[in-house]
């Protein structure tokens, strides 16, 4: 492939490789096509909540990552679950420190563009924002959490006081951004009321790893027989876990089993849940696994879990990554979900959707139409993966950045 001309890029992120987030795509992509990428990043933590094996204080905080050139600045790990003090401690570390690294790079490194990858928490945009304020140059922010909606949603917080001070930094963070993206298009209107028009914002989605485009199987455990519903990702207050729960109890003596894949602070109570209404024959917590092995998990499973629940208006708005990569693989798709992520689903034609609170409406739909009519699952797949190919791939992704990043240089 052609090389462009050489550029420098900063990304900052507060998660970064071998923490499994997009950003990691977007740095790799863009090393590959020439530019000189430089990231600025937290010590990785997540999702376990502890500091990776090899990593800490002391340890690897400035490394070269295929070529990357990679500075971790100090911050609080997450833990392993949810506190109201410890999880605005990492964020607020990361704001910090971050910052001090932030000056720090904009006296000894010249960057032609800085590139925000904006999953919770907003707070992240300061130090971008210092670098671009200190070598004025152009900043792109990739919205792909919606504060201070996402904040509300995920922490069940809601003091005037804080949420006031979170709008009012959000709006200083969108005023400083040069381009402003967007994962979701429902994201566009929250924004638009903020800065005044919509000039800046582009429809920038997220897309699937590679390893979802490969022929290459891994070996899984075995899986039970059934007509198998499968979860995969975060396991988090905002994933409509519960109602899930309760659908697969009210399933329970139907020959259909629930695959759930992944780590999260409400994986603990899915486990009480399962053992208390005796599902261990119904749902299965498969735990965390690697992602190259997901492709040979997705093709068991008849059809793939989408769920996010409706309590705030953000979760409408947003369209969760793991949508992207359900398509990749050419799976149908069962979205207990409201909002923009069942707008795609529709026009891609991919799959079926409910409404979140209707767990009545979920279990009519599985057993009356779903494992009545399996044979026709394979036909929404193969939309799916239609429809990925044509909005979704990561070439074309990337190819959109550096189209953006090159408008403003």
């Amino acid at each position: 492939m052609e090389q462009i001309k050489k550029r420098s890029v900063l990304i900052v992120t507060q998660n970064f490789y071998p923490e499994n987030f997009k950003s990691n795509d977007v740095a790799f992509e863009l090393k590959k096509k020439g530019y000189d990428v430089t990231v600025l990043t937290g010590i990785p933590n997540y999702p376990q909540g502890k500091y990776y094996p090899g990593y800490g204080l002391f340890k690897k905080r400035v490394e070269t990552v295929e070529g990357i050139k990679v500075y971790r600045c100090l911050q609080i790990p997450r833990g392993k679950k949810y506190t109201k003090f410890l999880l605005p401690s990492t964020y607020l570390s990361f704001m910090f420190f971050g910052s001090l690294w932030a000056i720090y790079l904009s006296l000894f490194k010249k960057f032609d563009s800085i590139f925000v990858h904006q999953v919770s928490p907003i707070t992240q945009t300061l130090p971008a924002i210092i670098v671009k304020k200190m070598q004025k140059k152009p900043l792109i922010l990739w919205v792909l959490d919606l504060w201070p909606d996402a904040f509300i949603s995920g922490s069940g917080i809601d003091n005037k006081t804080i949420i006031l001070w979170l709008g009012k930094y959000v709006d200083f963070s969108y005023k400083n951004s040069d381009k402003i993206l967007i994962s979701s298009k429902g994201f566009k209107e929250s924004i638009v009321e903020r800065i005044g028009d919509d000039h800046k914002i582009q429809y920038f989605p997220n897309w699937a790893e590679d390893t979802f485009q490969g022929a290459v199987k891994h070996t899984i455990p075995s899986l039970p027989d059934g007509f198998k519903i499968m979860l995969a990702g975060n396991l988090g207050v905002s994933q409509n876990l519960e109602n899930i729960m309760y659908a697969a109890l009210k399933l329970k003596n139907e020959n259909v089993r629930w695959i759930i894949l992944g780590d999260g602070s409400r994986k603990e109570w899915m486990e009480n849940f399962v053992k208390e209404n005796s599902l261990q024959d119904s749902v299965f917590l498969m735990g965390k696994h690697p992602v190259e092995t997901m492709p040979a998990f997705y093709e068991n499973a008849d059809i793939m879990l989408l769920s996010l629940n409706n309590k705030y208006d953000d979760l409408k708005k947003v369209v969760p990554a793991r949508l992207q990569s359900y398509m990749a693989a050419g799976k149908p798709v069962l979205g207990f979900i409201e909002g923009a992520a069942t707008d795609v689903i529709k026009e891609a034609d991919c799959g079926y959707t409910v409404n979140p609170d209707d767990i009545d409406g979920l279990v009519d739909l599985i057993q009356n139409k779903l494992v009545q009519n399996s044979h026709q699952l394979p036909l929404l797949g193969s939309n799916g993966k239609t429809y990925f190919d044509t909005y979704f791939t990561k070439q074309k992704c990337i190819n959109n950045l550096i189209a953006a990043m090159d408008t403003l240089n």
